[in-house]
């Protein structure tokens, strides 16, 4: 079964979500069931962000954090097709990142490094940073994130980054 990207009117997040076609549930407790191809029941599947740039085949779940609950955190799934990748970005929020399907890269400042299963990645405040899939199958990551956070600020690679990742 297709996933299909629905659009809903913007918040005052930096993120885009899906339209669950109904008033988000109240503040209770629930399981959310992992699905073939790591998609998880009740999940949409929405487009990394709202507008094109410079990123390319990317699509994020949020499992926790957009439905009525209180937890100051979301828990969101990104997963990144062979050859794609994140913005190259930075902002004031921090975020863990934890790899649990293919393997990536991960930029941390002028630095690129390889992660794979159950790698942890702690991205601090105003780190430049992104997401690369330069292998041959898909690339998929759990992304915690505070609830409330700043838009991202993207950064441009200089000509001596281009060829370091």
């Amino acid at each position: 079964m297709r996933d299909k990207i629905i659009k809903k009117p913007e918040r005052t997040s930096c993120d885009w979500e899906s339209d669950i076609g109904q008033k988000p549930p109240k503040n209770t407790s629930r399981i959310i069931r992992h699905r073939d191809s790591f998609g998880w029941s009740s999940v949409k599947t929405d487009r990394y962000k709202k507008d094109d740039g410079d990123w390319s085949s990317v699509i994020r779940r949020v499992l926790v954090g957009n439905r009525g609950e209180s937890a100051k955190f979301e828990l969101r799934y990104f997963e990144i097709s062979p050859k794609g990748f994140s913005s190259l970005e930075k902002h004031k929020h921090e975020h863990v990142v934890i790899c649990i399907r293919g393997k990536g890269r991960v930029v941390i400042g002028e630095k690129s490094y390889k992660i794979g299963y159950l790698d942890t990645v702690y991205i601090s405040p105003d780190t430049v940073h992104q997401l690369i899939n330069s292998y041959d199958e898909p690339f998929g990551f759990f992304c915690i994130v505070n609830s409330k956070r700043d838009k991202p600020k993207l950064v441009k690679k200089t000509a001596s980054s281009k060829n370091k990742f």
